[in-house]
C-alpha cells in the first residue's frame, strides 16, 4: 500500500511519559552520556552542528515536528500550515534549513518544523502500533553485533485526539489501525510488480488477509524506527497516513493525479487541525 507518511510528535510529555523518564529532566531524553564529552556535535546528515549553528535559537520554540516524503511535499506542507496558523509571510520563501545536504530538506514556521526524508483509497490511517512483516510491534536493530529489539507502540491518547479532530473536521474517513513497516517496497509488501517475485497471487492474497486480520490498515517503510526512537526518547508520537489503493485489489495506482493529490493532502489537513487546536488551547490558558 503506497501512501503519504506524515508523522507528528509533541515535545510535551504526559504524566505517563514523565514516570517512564523521571531520570531525564529534558523535554527530549537523549540516552547517550558520550555526547557531553563532545566539543562540537556535528549533525552531518542535516548539515548542522552545535559549533556552526545556534541550534537553541533556531529550534528552541519548536513544539511540533512533521516528517514526510519529498522535499516538495514538505515545503508545500509548511506553506499550508503557515496559512492555517495565519503565520504566512508573502515575502518568505521558507528556505531549506538543510540546504547544505541532499539527504534531508527542512522548513520551519513558528512552532512547526517540516522535515523531508528520502523515503481503501483515500482513507486516513492513524497508527495504533507499527508492526513488522510478521505483525509484531517491534523494531530490530543490530548493535555491536547483537540484536536489540525495541517496542514500537505509539501514544494512544494522541491517536484518539487526532481521531477526534477528524470527526470534527468531518471531511474524510479516518480509522485507527496498525501500520506494517517493511524492509522493501516490493516483495516485503507482497507485491507482484517488482523485478523479483517468489510467490503466487494466491500466496499474496493469503498473506494480505492475515495482515488485515492482525489489524494492519496500511503498509510503508519508515514508521517502526520513528516509533521506537520517539518511545525511547519519551516523546508523544503519532503516525498519520493515507491509503492510495486497496492492495487486495491490485498493486498499481489507477487514480488520477488530481485524486491522488487530494488524498495526500488529507494527513496534512488533519495534522494542521490538531496543531491549531493545541495552540488555541494553550493560548486560552495563558
Amino acid at each position: 500500500m503506497r501512501e503519504l507518511l506524515c508523522s507528528l510528535f509533541s515535545r510535551n510529555m504526559d504524566q505517563r511519559d514523565e514516570k517512564k523518564n523521571q531520570q531525564c529532566s529534558r523535554p527530549v531524553c537523549v540516552h547517550n552520556p558520550h555526547l557531553d564529552a563532545l566539543k562540537d556535535d556535528i549533525l552531518y546528515h542535516f548539515s548542522l552542528g552545535t559549533g556552526s549553528h545556534n541550534l537553541q535559537a533556531m529550534f528552541g520554540d519548536v513544539k511540533f515536528v512533521c516528517v514526510g516524503g519529498s522535499p516538495w511535499r514538505m515545503k508545500s506542507f509548511i506553506e499550508f500550515i503557515a496559512a492555517e496558523l495565519t503565520m504566512e509571510d508573502p515575502k518568505s520563501e521558507y528556505p531549506n534549513i538543510c540546504a547544505g545536504t541532499d539527504r534531508y530538506a527542512m522548513y520551519k514556521v513558528g512552532p512547526v518544523l517540516s522535515v523531508s526524508v528520502r523515503l481503501e483509497p483515500g482513507t486516513v490511517v492513524i497508527t495504533e502500533q507499527s508492526v513488522d512483516a510478521t505483525f509484531l510491534p517491534k523494531f530490530e536493530q543490530v548493535i555491536l553485533g547483537k540484536m536489540v529489539v525495541r517496542n514500537t507502540d505509539l501514544d494512544q491518547s494522541l491517536a484518539q485526539e487526532l481521531l477526534q479532530c477528524s470527526k470534527e473536521l468531518n471531511q474524510f474517513e479516518t480509522v485507527i489501525g496498525n501500520t506494517m513497516c517493511t524492509l522493501d517496497f516490493y516483495e516485503g509488501q507482497a507485491r507482484l510488480d517488482g523485478a523479483f517475485c517468489s510467490y503466487t497471487e494466491a500466496d499474496k492474497q493469503e498473506y494480505l488477509i492475515k495482515a488485515k486480520e492482525a489489524g494492519v490498515c496500511n503498509i510503508e517503510m519508515e514508521s517502526s524506527v520513528f516509533a521506537a526512537m520517539c518511545k525511547l526518547s519519551g516523546l508523544r508520537a503519532a503516525v498519520v497516513c493515507v491509503a492510495l489503493l486497496d492492495r487486495l485489489k491490485g498493486d498499481q495506482l489507477s487514480s488520477s493525479h488530481e485524486v491522488l493529490h487530494s488524498y495526500q493532502l488529507r494527513p496534512q489537513i488533519l495534522v494542521s487541525s490538531y496543531i491549531k487546536k493545541q495552540l488555541k488551547a494553550k493560548a486560552e490558558h495563558i
